[in-house]
């Protein structure tokens, strides 16, 4: 039931930036902005339940919480790199959305490192001498 009080609110407010851009384009774009952004905090509900799942299934296996919550995180930038992106390419700036992109991706390398090296290490230990 959530999507489709989800596609109402974007429905509407597509409608209602259609009508108000020949006049006031700025107000159509704050418009655009404050829903994605209202979509967004709908969501966030929905993710603290995903985590405390993922964090009981990370506790029966024994995995360390440090991976599992640098997982969260390097999920948390692709997802917030990818929103802001959209709302600066709606303003009309590509080149910037893209170095928003570029951005989450290099944070995503650098929060991924200590994950590479433990299965880097992992794998050296499995080979043999």
């Amino acid at each position: 039931m959530d999507i489709l009080q989800i596609v109402g609110v974007a429905f509407l407010a597509t409608v209602l930036i259609l009508v108000i851009r020949e006049q006031k384009p700025m107000f159509a774009f704050l418009l655009a902005v404050f829903t994605g952004v209202g979509i967004f905090l709908a969501l966030i509900g929905k993710i603290g339940g995903v985590v405390s799942v993922l964090d009981e299934l990370a506790a029966r296996s024994g995995i360390p919480s440090v991976y599992l919550k640098t997982m969260l995180k390097i999920i948390g930038i692709a997802y917030i790199a990818e929103f802001g992106a959209q709302i600066v390419r709606d303003a009309g700036l590509e080149s910037i959305a893209s170095k928003i992109e570029f951005a989450g991706k290099m944070l995503i390398l650098v929060m991924a490192i200590p994950i590479i090296s433990v299965v880097v290490e992992t794998v050296l230990n499995l080979l043999p001498a």
